[in-house]
């Protein structure tokens, strides 16, 4: 990269890590008077695919629509989309955005060894070192007494870790069978309408679809505002790996997880305790640790979907 270049990379990056950040304290604003998951989940995909629509008409790319292309669509939308929205936004109404922070962080923890079992990558002293760290910082989370503000708030932990397991599932499926010649926008926009017309049958059979018709308060704001950022932040996130490559745009990962806790602290008035701390220490290394030092692709660096979320 040229020293322009680079600057624009960290600038770049910052405010990916920033906009992903923001994503935390707008979830819990989001479902902070009652919205649930499935009603929450349509109207981000709905945005999401709103948007990606003019993008992709700007760019001159329509949706090809052959059988493995549906297949694509339909794989990340359960495994990026709706499985672990559905498992954030049931998590992110009990527990700290802050601490959800840490939790989406371990996508890239969860996703080497499920890489290794699928013989998509090899062992090492340093990684499997990472994943152990990981390991303990997670532990920090639920097992002492002091780390979570209520004891209560330790049933959805687990919960909360289906999201960044599906993400690893969904980068490594992405990693191993391809995108059938999509590019992450075409994938976003389809896998973003799959899952609204998936989704929107649940949404109305559980009573839980949001009118749009309903006057616009804070909880209405942060899910349009949330959705927007995903796809902008996204949207930055390719144009960083096409510049910088992707190892080192997978790095925005930790500014995602240090943006959300802040971000938290600054606008939810979250306080967190010294295990707390302790925990995103040793997830921090973790992450460091097991993530590829080489230049990979894109599918093989970080999952195509929210993960990023996502970026984990």
């Amino acid at each position: 990269m040229t020293g322009a270049t680079r600057l624009l990379a960290f600038a770049a990056m910052g405010l990916v890590g920033l906009a992903w950040g923001l994503s935390m304290p707008l979830s819990k604003v989001a479902v902070s008077t009652g919205y649930q998951h499935f009603g929450l989940i349509f109207w981000q995909l709905v945005v999401g695919a709103a948007l990606l629509s003019v993008v992709n008409r700007a760019r001159g790319r329509a949706l090809p629509r052959g059988w493995p292309q549906w297949r694509t669509w339909i794989v990340l939308a359960f495994s990026g989309s709706l499985i672990p929205s559905v498992a954030f936004y049931s998590a992110v109404a009990h527990l700290p955005a802050g601490i959800m922070s840490i939790i989406i962080s371990l996508v890239p923890v969860m996703a080497f060894p499920i890489a290794l079992a699928l013989g998509q990558d090899r062992l090492s002293v340093r990684r499997i070192l990472g994943l152990l760290l990981g390991l303990s910082g997670t532990l920090m989370l639920v097992l002492p007494e002091a780390s979570l503000p209520d004891p209560a708030m330790l049933a959805w932990v687990p919960i909360a870790l289906i999201a960044p397991l599906c993400y690893a599932i969904e980068g490594n499926y992405v990693a191993r069978f391809g995108t059938a010649g999509l590019d992450p926008f075409q994938v976003m926009w389809g896998a973003s309408l799959v899952g609204a017309v998936l989704v929107l049958p649940a949404a109305i059979a559980t009573g839980q679809f949001i009118s749009p018709l309903r006057p616009f308060g804070a909880p209405e704001t942060a899910i349009v505002t949330y959705a927007m950022i995903s796809v902008l932040a996204y949207s930055g996130y390719v144009w960083l790996v096409g510049a910088a490559g992707a190892v080192f745009a997978v790095q925005v990962s930790y500014l995602v997880t240090a943006f959300g806790i802040v971000a938290s602290w600054i606008f939810l008035g979250e306080r967190y305790s010294p295990f707390i701390w302790l925990s995103l220490g040793l997830v921090m290394i973790g992450i460091f640790l097991v993530q590829p030092r080489r230049q990979q692709a894109l599918a093989e660096a970080a999952p195509i979907g929210e993960t990023a979320r996502r970026v984990s």
